[in-house]
């Protein structure tokens, strides 16, 4: 995996991840620029499955000032993800049967300088276990201060 370019903070809180898979997206050339700027939000992402194919909903790939003005595609459409097909409908028999989630988590340039992005597939966190993983993330930091100041 190279550079991460764009991380989902947001699913590793309000999901229990899985299974990773990497995939393509489908891209125009001015959001290939925007995401070498870093100009792309994952937050809000999700992995739906119509037809055998994959898209990604609820990536923003905001606008490039050098790009051409006059063709800007939206910042928010659909955007066809590239997996083989036996990923794909490994995919689509764990959400229909298990209740599972596919999240987008990070987006990166691989070696051969494509954009590449990792999906995950991702079981919904109650209330209580967000609190329980709060709290453990909590201790474990104290945890480290403590060992800091001792050593220090």
């Amino acid at each position: 995996m190279g550079e991460t370019i764009a991380r989902n903070k947001k699913a590793f809180h309000d999901y229990e991840i899985l299974d990773r898979f990497e995939a393509g997206i489908e891209l125009k050339g001015s959001e290939v620029k925007a995401i070498r700027e870093g100009r792309v939000n994952l937050k809000d992402s999700f992995v739906k499955i119509m037809k055998g194919e994959a898209f990604l909903f609820g990536m923003h790939v905001s606008h490039v000032r050098t790009a051409n003005l006059h063709y800007t595609p939206d910042e928010r459409r659909e955007r066809k993800l590239l997996l083989h097909k036996r990923e794909i409908e490994k995919l689509e028999k764990k959400v229909a049967r298990d209740g599972l989630t596919i999240v987008g988590l990070s987006i990166y340039f691989n070696h051969k300088n494509m954009v590449k992005l990792q999906i995950a597939l991702a079981k919904g966190k109650n209330v209580h276990d967000k609190r329980q993983a709060l709290k453990q993330k909590d201790a474990k930091r104290e945890t480290a201060r403590a060992m800091k100041d001792f050593n220090g």
